[in-house]
């Protein structure tokens, strides 16, 4: 496989997985929402919001990524982009998982 071809498979695997941690977030907030009326107040759907949106910045730029791959430079850096908005929101949901489970949010 080509270089340039490995590269969009990358781009191709974080598009339906950052759409899906979206998906996780927003349950993620529900059911926060649900439960505070019994555990009081909490920041957890908040963190939850800012999560979605590194999420979200992770899809939009996996997906302009593919769409300029025949501009093989701006291709790599919007992919670049992708994944470290990526880590960044699976670090950041994983510290609230902790976080709340551990009551310190």
């Amino acid at each position: 496989m080509s270089e340039q071809a490995e590269e969009r498979a990358l781009s191709r695997h974080i598009l339906p997985t950052s759409g899906t941690m979206i998906g996780i977030c927003t349950t993620l907030i529900g059911l926060v929402k649900i439960i505070e009326g019994r555990i009081g107040p909490s920041r957890v759907d908040e963190y939850a919001a800012i999560t979605s949106l590194f999420f979200m910045a992770s899809a939009l730029t996996s997906y302009l990524s593919i769409r300029q791959a025949s501009r093989q430079q701006l291709s790599k850096r919007l992919e670049l982009i992708a994944d470290q908005c990526f880590l960044i929101g699976l670090v950041a949901i994983v510290l609230i998982s902790l976080f709340f489970a551990y009551e310190i949010i």
